[in-house]
């Protein structure tokens, strides 16, 4: 997450990103003026110059636009999605995008943005002897003492360290260099583009513009009616596979040697690691002892808040394990989806080959099954299975986890998961049995991203007219599709949170890690951690439950906490003082004082923010916002409608389309303006409102004595209908 919002923000922070989003510029042009830039020679020996002075001879670098770079790179390979690349190390060349790259891990390391034009001479100097490093294979992955480029937090000087020291370096884990990063991120931009125009729609997780609640939005639409669901859990696969999967399966996509070469060495290059047991040898031997407060450098990132580490606490099962393998880092995921995608073609296979329609469907009836008659995701009917429905699956993955639900009898859910095994023991060397991929029944509930899905028996009134008339009102029975948060998942999260104890009448538990804080500082905390709950739950069905309980456990905790704090016993001592939502002061009992409110009336004291929902009535609803069967994120959609623009045969269609329709089109009729306007030296009065017949007679009057005159009803058609628009 932190990844894609730096990369956002550096990317948009560009002019030439408004300039590429803007109508008047097209992309030719762009094309134009990056390919007029020539390369830069290698650079010169280094010089230390100022941070604020850049060499003339490197100057042109600063120029040069990585946005647009990136962007023609998206649109051609969305444009030819089926091509095979072969010439993707060019852009390797490319120094904008190291400097682009440059100033994303920059930003990942010191949390602070670096503008293009405050880079030092030094640093591009650097940049570029990576870059010429990469190129001529002399780069080399997880360097511990030989560096082309360093962090600006990393101040060591290697030379003056004694033998132990660098033994220490050399043989305990590390974090990944800094060049390591940086030669990550190209790589990521050069394929991602490259993978996601060919990406199978049923992935969702570790891709742009998708996230869990695109996955509960999909299933409450396309999961309505089946019968059986079958879960795999296939996350081994993200703690590491064989480089030979790997380096095929992105082989038969990319042909470029340069860039597989890059990847095989970082996955076969060994990682150091340390031992976990001497870890915990080291860490029972060593005395707890009091520790200062450590100041944090200017240059070094603030950690992540208290409510926002709390809510990672929430993450579910199915996105909890991230990806890392050997020295790939953020390239890691996209590899992953890169090995299971060949998953995701092989269920689409399956799909069609089990669709199998039937007449007396009233939901499916279309020959692909991608067509329905009804509404699946909130309907009055939705029929599950037998010997007259209709036989369907459909298939959903969220990072190593996949979700199947099949319409028919369980045998075929059992035949299904037979050849699932046997695919993933051939393709990947996963060894799977019947328990790693249980068949559910609707009626037991399927867990799934800490989401219930479960089958809800209605009864709606059916009104129909009958025979003369009469209006009929008949009770009906159907199934609905429930999508609910787990109550009992949300309990284990603040458990192991230590926000509560006990399963059957939980009890709130002191948060005692806000204990040094304000009242006004802890409560706005923790109405940070409700809003975020907010949004995770918000398409849930019971969201006003689920909510109000997170609620009641964060007051009851904070109740305790303040209780302990300011020595007011209980939680009713606190409430009566602080208010339902605490937003009294508490402490010397000031919420108590009849002169309080007039203080804050007049602004003379510091107001304290009341915790959130405190009541199920200030939840919010339900968000039952249609979603389209055919579902792409807005990038996709502006880039496919980009390239529609862009063919001409999208000009010819809507032109023929017009003149079929017998329309004229507004430059047509002000070029008939402006060309009688020229013969007869004679300007046609403003047309009103009710003056349509009167410029018809005015122009068929003008166009009469020409000599490529047209036909009279062609003229008066196309007149009347420009005078109404």
């Amino acid at each position: 997450m932190h990844r894609n919002l730096s990369l956002v923000r550096l990317l948009f922070s560009s002019p030439a990103a408004a300039s590429l989003l803007s109508p008047h510029c097209s992309l030719p042009f762009l094309l134009r003026s990056l390919s007029s830039n020539p390369h830069p020679p290698p650079s010169a020996p280094r010089r230390r110059l100022l941070p604020s002075s850049v060499s003339p001879s490197l100057s042109p670098l600063l120029k040069e636009d990585a946005i647009a770079t990136l962007s023609s790179l998206w649109i051609s390979s969305f444009r030819n999605p089926s091509s095979t690349i072969t010439s993707l190390s060019d852009h390797l060349t490319r120094p904008e995008l190291w400097i682009l790259s440059y100033q994303k891990v920059y930003a990942d390391e010191t949390g602070s943005y670096l503008p293009k034009s405050s880079i030092s001479h030094t640093a591009l100097d650097d940049i570029l002897v990576l870059r010429n490093a990469v190129l001529d294979g002399r780069f080399r992955w997880g360097a511990r003492l030989e560096f082309f480029i360093r962090s600006p937090r990393d101040k060591t000087d290697l030379s003056s360290l004694s033998k132990r020291k660098i033994r220490a370096l050399l043989t305990n884990p590390q974090p990944s260099p800094f060049q390591d990063r940086i030669v990550q991120e190209v790589l990521l931009f050069l394929l991602e583009p490259v993978f996601e125009a060919r990406f199978s729609q049923k992935s969702y997780a570790f891709r742009p513009g998708r996230t869990a609640h695109t996955v509960v939005r999909t299933i409450r639409r396309s999961f309505a009616g089946y019968l059986w669901y079958l879960k795999g859990d296939l996350s081994t696969i993200l703690d590491g596979v064989k480089p030979g999967l790997v380096l095929s399966a992105l082989i038969r996509e990319v042909r470029d040697r340069k860039i597989v070469d890059l990847i095989k060495s970082a996955l076969v290059t060994p990682v150091v690691t340390g031992n976990p047991a001497e870890d915990e040898a080291k860490k029972k031997k060593k005395k707890r002892k009091y520790q200062k407060k450590r100041v944090l450098a200017e240059d070094e990132p603030k950690p992540d808040p208290y409510w926002l580490q709390s809510f990672f606490g929430f993450a579910p099962a199915e996105a909890d394990k991230y990806p890392n393998w050997g020295h790939c880092g953020v390239l890691s995921p996209l590899l992953a989806n890169i090995c299971l995608d060949e998953l995701d073609k092989w269920m689409e296979g399956k799909i069609k080959d089990f669709y199998k329609p039937s007449k007396a469907d009233v939901i499916w009836t279309g020959e692909e099954g991608d067509i329905e008659q009804g509404n699946t995701s909130w309907p009055e009917f939705v029929p599950t299975s037998g010997p007259d429905k209709t036989r369907k699956m459909d298939y959903i993955r969220f990072g190593g986890h996949i979700l199947v639900g099949v319409r028919g009898p369980r045998a075929d859910a059992a035949e299904l998961r037979k050849q699932l095994i046997q695919f993933c023991d051939h393709r990947f060397q996963l060894k799977l049995d019947n328990e790693s991929v249980p068949i559910e029944h609707i009626t037991k509930g399927i867990m799934f991203l800490d989401h219930v899905l479960c089958r809800r028996v209605v009864y709606p009134t059916l009104r129909y007219t009958a025979t003369g008339g009469k209006i009929i009102s008949e009770k009906g029975v159907g199934t609905l599709l429930s999508v609910t948060a787990s109550l009992k998942q949300c309990i284990k999260q603040f458990r192991k949170l230590e926000f509560l104890k006990g399963d059957r009448d939980p009890d709130p538990q002191p948060c005692f890690r806000m204990f040094h804080a304000t009242q006004a500082h802890t409560n706005a905390q923790m109405n940070k951690f409700l809003s975020t709950m907010v949004e995770w739950y918000r398409y849930a069905d019971n969201r006003k439950k689920v909510v109000n309980f997170c609620s009641y456990i964060i007051r009851g905790s904070l109740a305790k906490l303040y209780a302990a704090k300011y020595k007011l016993r209980s939680r009713a001592k606190v409430y009566k003082i602080g208010a339902r939502n605490l937003q009294r002061p508490l402490k010397d009992k000031k919420g108590q004082s009849p002169e309080y409110n007039e203080l804050m009336r007049m602004g003379l004291v510091d107001s304290i923010e009341g915790l959130q929902y405190t009541r199920m009535s200030l939840v919010p609803e339900t968000d039952y916002t249609p979603f389209p069967s055919r579902w792409k994120p807005d990038h996709e959609n502006f880039l496919l409608e980009y390239i529609k623009l862009e063919d001409r045969k999208t000009l010819d269609e809507q032109r023929k389309c017009i003149r079929e329709e017998g329309l004229i089109t507004p430059q047509e009729y002000v070029s008939m303006l402006v060309w009688n306007y020229k013969k007869n030296a004679v300007m046609l009065p403003p047309l009103g409102e009710n003056d349509a017949q009167k410029a018809k007679e005015e122009l068929l009057g003008l166009t009469h004595d020409s000599e490529n005159r047209i036909g009279d009803d062609d003229v008066s058609g196309h007149i009347l209908q420009a005078a109404q628009m």
